[in-house]
């Protein structure tokens, strides 16, 4: 088969694609031909050397997937060969085949095509298990949400206003807050030149929100808090703005507020796959009665990966990049 590789850790130039060995789908795991992947900040980081995957996962970039099941490994009897699915990964994505533990395989939510189906699985997934098992958003809560245009951004308006919460998000151009407005949020701050703490104080009478859905982690860190209401939750799920920051614990005190810090890469199997069949459970169904959608910003050829990093790090893309083999 061809994937990406990566030889030497760096710009988006890294990425290669390249023929490599089939993967053999080991006990409990499914082989599956991809028809899309999709771009991920995680892939980046991984490209630049800063987030190698888990021990014995594929080492080719790429944390979701769609295709057909093409294979079985020993023991497994929740899918058949000619399903088609779309997977949650650890790594591998980028390629033309892939093994994947079978309870990270998901049904293909009826009404969205095969391709499409490969920007659902890290976003729903990352959004479900944060919002609802992680910060315990509830109906009428205030959610904010760092990064309101991206692919986890554009997912978690929705889900958090179909749980029935009012949600703010942060973005960093008038046309991705109108695309944030569309699907639902109905606070949009420019980050770039609102600060958002006084903005969402303001907007909820001096009150703060509920639960803060955060990529940035250090940089954001303090002011986050800063905009809580008491017992808010402040969930960080990405570092683009650094790793080492400053927090007055008094203010948690004081609040009753709490901080957590959540990966789903490397969270063990049989949590990925209680994720996945609760995202099957809830957030499909929403989807196939067209309450939900995905957020397709263009899709690429996989061999092109490179000018997908490339577009994603310029803040040029709203929602997904599908890579299609």
């Amino acid at each position: 088969m061809h994937a990406i590789v990566i030889d030497t850790p760096g710009g988006p130039e890294a990425l290669t694609w390249q023929e490599v060995p089939d993967p053999v789908p080991a006990a409990g795991e499914v082989l599956v031909k991809v028809a899309a992947s999709a771009v991920n900040r995680a892939d980046v980081l991984q490209r630049k050397g800063f987030y190698p995957p888990p021990p014995g996962a594929s080492t080719y970039p790429g944390l979701e997937c769609s295709g057909t099941v093409v294979g079985l490994g020993d023991g497994v009897d929740s899918v058949s060969v000619g399903d088609e699915v779309c997977c949650l990964l650890a790594g591998g994505g980028y390629a033309e085949l892939v093994a994947v533990p079978a309870g990270q395989c998901m049904s293909i939510p009826r009404g969205v095509d095969l391709v499409t189906a490969a920007g659902l699985p890290e976003v729903a997934c990352t959004v479900w298990s944060n919002l609802v098992m992680v910060a315990r958003l509830q109906r009428g809560d205030w959610l904010l949400v760092h990064g309101g245009g991206g692919g986890i951004g554009t997912m978690a308006i929705q889900v958090a206003r179909l749980l029935g919460a009012h949600v703010a998000v942060t973005a960093g151009s008038q046309a991705k807050l109108d695309i944030c407005a569309d699907l639902g949020a109905e606070v949009c701050i420019n980050y770039r030149d609102q600060d958002f703490v006084e903005v969402v104080r303001t907007e909820t009478g001096g009150r703060g929100v509920d639960v803060i859905l955060d990529n940035m982690g250090a940089a954001y860190l303090q002011r986050n808090v800063d905009a809580l209401a008491r017992g808010g939750r402040v969930v960080i799920i990405g570092l683009q703005g650094g790793v080492n920051g400053e927090l007055d614990l008094g203010v948690l005190l004081r609040t009753s507020a709490s901080v957590q810090a959540t990966t789903l890469r490397s969270r063990p199997l049989d949590e990925k796959a209680e994720i996945c069949e609760a995202v099957e459970r809830h957030v499909w169904p929403w989807i196939e009665a067209g309450l939900l959608r995905p957020v397709v910003d263009r899709t690429v050829p996989m061999s092109a990966a490179a000018s997908a990093h490339a577009a994603l790090e310029a803040g040029d893309i709203t929602g997904k990049v599908l890579l299609t083999p």
